[in-house]
């Protein structure tokens, strides 16, 4: 079985709830073509045809993929203005749900929250897994301005490991993004510079080592983190800085994180497989905004046993999402 583990939806109902945020976020138009501004920093636009399900299916056969793992594109609830936080996470998590339904054989879905409000986040994560049966977490690198490793959000994380469900980290605009807007840096380098330091706070700021069972997703290949990772051990095991919340090395704790194969390069394809080993990754294709065959294309290239291309394509997200 090959299993797509970031693939997005982006439901009609979500799309018209987000024209009645009045806050930092804007989003204009409507009749399926909207264009979404985060405070002038970037604008996306968004056609929902592009995220119909008979395109995603038609595309899923192309590529050969069996199953896909569903999540709402951003903006996530968090986003929102407060009073419609809530009502954007069901219609996220029902729109998901209702597919699934349909296709239960070709869909898996992952649940997105109000985190803005912890309370009402752990409320609807009950709901999406004991009345949805939804797989995960949906995560951003921040939550709309505050970061992941705020101790606001330690009930939410304990819950999510007590439910045994991954969390699947996903960039959104950062909120530095005002010193990188031009020439399309956000979307260019900022979101993966963004997850990296969000990945680094789950780590340094001890979620992780607090919460040992907790499974991590970090997308496109880990970003830059694995990368940086040498410096990032030399600071805290030689330098001895950072060290506030945490007894371990960094690198022990990230091994612990699984990686996706979102990215359009070889290199980049091959060091993930180097850094984190077979047992880590996971094929992802961060569909629509990405062809699945190109990325597939570069997933069969790994230099891997026959074993190991079976975990990547699939046996490990089947475990992680319980497939």
């Amino acid at each position: 079985m090959i299993i797509d583990c970031q693939s997005h939806i982006f439901p009609s109902a979500y799309a018209e709830l987000l024209t009645r945020s009045r806050n930092a976020l804007r989003t204009t138009g409507g009749d399926g073509l909207y264009l979404i501004d985060y405070g002038g920093l970037q604008r996306f636009r968004l056609n929902l045809d592009d995220y119909s399900p008979a395109r995603k299916l038609a595309d899923m056969d192309a590529a050969g993929v069996d199953m896909s793992v569903l999540s709402v594109n951003i903006p996530t609830p968090d986003m929102l203005a407060p009073e419609l936080a809530a009502l954007g996470a069901r219609i996220c998590n029902d729109a998901i749900a209702e597919l699934c339904q349909r296709f239960p054989d070709r869909f898996v879905g992952i649940a997105s929250l109000p985190l803005n409000d912890v309370p009402s986040a752990i409320s609807e994560l009950e709901r999406a897994v004991s009345e949805l049966d939804l797989r995960g977490v949906f995560l951003p690198s921040h939550v709309n301005g505050a970061q992941l490793d705020d101790p606001r959000f330690e009930p939410f994380y304990a819950r999510v490991a007590e439910l045994g469900l991954p969390l699947v980290l996903h960039p959104t605009v950062p909120i530095w993004g005002e010193t990188i807007s031009d020439h399309s840096m956000i979307p260019m380098a900022g979101f993966m510079v963004d997850t990296s330091f969000a990945m680094l706070r789950l780590i340094l700021g001890g979620v992780m080592e607090r919460h040992p069972q907790l499974k991590v997703a970090h997308p496109h290949c880990g970003g830059v983190l694995p990368y940086l990772m040498g410096r990032v051990v030399e600071q805290t095991e030689v330098k001895r800085r950072g060290r506030d919340h945490i007894t371990q090395s960094p690198r022990e704790t990230y091994r612990r994180v699984y990686l996706d194969l979102v990215s359009p390069d070889q290199l980049a394809v091959d060091f993930a497989l180097d850094f984190a080993g077979a047992d880590r990754l996971l094929f992802g294709s961060d569909h629509p905004w990405v062809s699945i065959d190109a990325i597939m294309q570069y997933a069969r290239k790994l230099n891997c046993s026959d074993a190991d291309m079976a975990k990547i394509l699939g046996g490990n997200a089947r475990e992680i999402f319980r497939i």
